[in-house]
């Protein structure tokens, strides 16, 4: 019996030593893991033991991880701060004016297009404007149109006309005769001179010249010579320059800052003298699906005729200041988690955090929450420059884990190569 507790003591004396050493073993190898070595030259180069670089063969430098920070926390020393070109900035509340600026395009003013077409069935015999852009007048004639139909019409005018001087009941019944013909011929689109001549012209023939009532630039010819039309038939389309429209992309998280009847100023690079007063008259109720822009309208005076269709212009919004915590919007680093910035928190220490971002506005972003007033913000851009990939050596703050699942998964481990009295999982 005595023997048998002097070998129960002594294994369990075996187990507790084997453990300990086990146990120093697995924590040499976690220090041996968080320890992270790179180039101060290459700091894409990125180890987890010491040794010379691949590319320039300096020797690897230490980056220090606090123990008791989380895995995204980093301490750096001033040698690799000063070759990373990292610097920090305390925020404070400040007054930003919310100024947007956006590019814009001139176009037709889509309410100002007139569409000339035919009043009755015939053939174009001839087109007087033949190029896009020219400038059509009031009056100015557009197109000659043969036409039995209004070939007919002319005739039963003349002979209104001429029933109007009999004597008797011819006479009198001749006056609602003649007023219906003139009708017919206001109809198919005559204009009153045309229908006076021809009371001295006595002209019937089908061939009929039609002026344009009203002014401007012919943007589309849609028919060609010797073509037959319907009634109806679209020939032309003029174009008013009195007033453009300026089509602007917004930004979706940024619609809500601009409302209808907005003013704003539109200058053109180039033209200094033309800037001018815009006002907002549509916004588009949907968003891009692809961009992710929203389309707003603006209408642009154009008196003197200098702007046109297709110019490049810069539209500023003018809104009202907002007070707030801003930092440079480079400094903000997006990721599949959302937006966070690097802080300060300790002398050469630095930590990640995640942040709600608000307007931007003049290069500066707005942080809504994640930040407190004098915290100091690494604002190098940490994306783009070379010398600041520092810190990408550790990953943006990952989502929550489940704790549970993955203690239940190294406890089934570990009973799967080493036999432990069983116990329920359920009651971790």
């Amino acid at each position: 019996m005595k023997k048998i507790v002097r070998l129960l003591i002594v294994s369990l004396l075996l187990v507790g030593t084997q453990s300990c050493t086990s146990d120093e073993h697995k924590h040499q190898n976690m220090e041996a893991e968080e320890q992270t070595y790179t180039c101060s030259m290459h700091p894409q180069v990125i180890e987890h033991k010491p040794g010379l670089c691949p590319i320039c063969k300096m020797e690897l430098t230490l980056v220090k991880k606090s123990k008791s920070a989380a895995h995204y926390d980093i301490e750096l020393s001033a040698a690799q701060i000063q070759l990373g070109n990292i610097s920090t900035q305390k925020i404070a509340k400040t007054k930003q004016s919310e100024n947007s600026g956006y590019n814009a395009t001139l176009a037709y003013n889509q309410e100002s297009i007139k569409t000339i077409t035919t009043r009755a069935m015939g053939r174009i015999e001839r087109l007087y404007s033949k190029t896009t852009g020219e400038y059509i007048r009031v009056g100015q004639p557009i197109y000659d149109l043969y036409s039995e139909e209004i070939a007919i019409a002319k005739q039963d005018y003349i002979n209104a006309y001429n029933q109007k001087g009999l004597p008797g009941d011819y006479g009198k019944n001749a006056e609602g005769l003649l007023k219906n013909a003139r009708q017919k011929l206001v109809f198919y689109g005559l204009a009153d001179a045309q229908i006076t001549d021809l009371q001295t012209t006595r002209d019937v023939s089908p061939v009929t010249t039609f002026y344009s009532n009203n002014s401007g630039y012919t943007t589309e010819i849609l028919i060609t010579e010797g073509n037959y039309v319907m009634e109806g038939g679209e020939v032309l389309k003029l174009a008013d320059l009195n007033q453009l429209w300026a089509e602007v992309q917004v930004y979706a998280n940024q619609s809500n800052t601009v409302s209808l009847g907005q003013q704003a100023t539109i200058t053109f690079p180039g033209y200094a003298e033309l800037e001018n007063q815009a006002k907002v008259i549509f916004i588009n109720p949907e968003i891009n699906p692809t961009t992710r822009l929203l389309l707003v309208r603006l209408a642009v005076p154009n008196p003197l005729g200098k702007l046109k269709p297709g110019m490049q212009a810069m539209v500023n919004f003018s809104m009202e200041t907002v007070q707030g915590l801003f930092i440079p919007t480079e400094s903000i680093i997006q990721s599949s988690h959302g937006a966070y910035v690097w802080v300060e928190t300790e002398k050469e220490k630095f930590s990640t955090k995640m942040v709600k971002t608000g307007i931007e506005t003049n290069g500066f972003t707005e942080i809504k929450t994640g930040l407190t007033e004098g915290e100091k913000v690494v604002i190098t851009d940490v994306v783009d420059n070379e010398k600041s990939k520092l810190f990408l050596f550790t990953n943006p703050p990952p989502p929550p884990l489940d704790l549970t699942s993955s203690i239940i998964r190294v406890i089934r481990e570990i009973r799967s190569t080493r036999s432990f009295p069983s116990f329920p999982l359920q009651s971790i």
